[in-house]
């Protein structure tokens, strides 16, 4: 049974950073195309950012350059490292697994916050 388990959220000022984690299993995690999506209230969710089962990368304009997605093979888990931070970053962050060949598995989400 696929799981996925996001986790590292919480409550940071601006300009500060925060690492999540998304933990995987029941699947081949080294396969998949992993990817961090947001979902702010009342807003759509929105895709941040993804890294291939050959470690391209891609990134939402807004992202690009204070994040960086990764993931470790080995531990089966894909990170997302957010560096200056901004209010409008706030969001509940969701984890995606996507097959090489169609379909989508999602985590529950974990919580940002960005205030002072």
């Amino acid at each position: 049974q696929v799981q996925l388990v996001e986790s590292g959220g919480g409550l940071v000022q601006p300009g500060g950073s925060l690492r999540l984690s998304c933990a995987a299993s029941g699947f081949t995690f080294s396969r998949y195309t992993m990817a961090w999506y947001r979902q702010a209230p009342g807003k759509e969710r929105e895709w941040v950012a993804h890294i291939s089962s050959s470690g391209r990368t891609n990134y939402v304009d807004s992202v690009r350059g204070r994040h960086t997605i990764s993931r470790d093979n080995v531990k089966n888990t894909v990170y997302l490292q957010m560096n200056s931070l901004k209010p409008e970053d706030t969001a509940v962050y969701y984890c995606k697994a996507e097959g090489p060949f169609g379909g989508a598995s999602w985590g529950q989400g974990t919580q940002v916050t960005v205030s002072s």
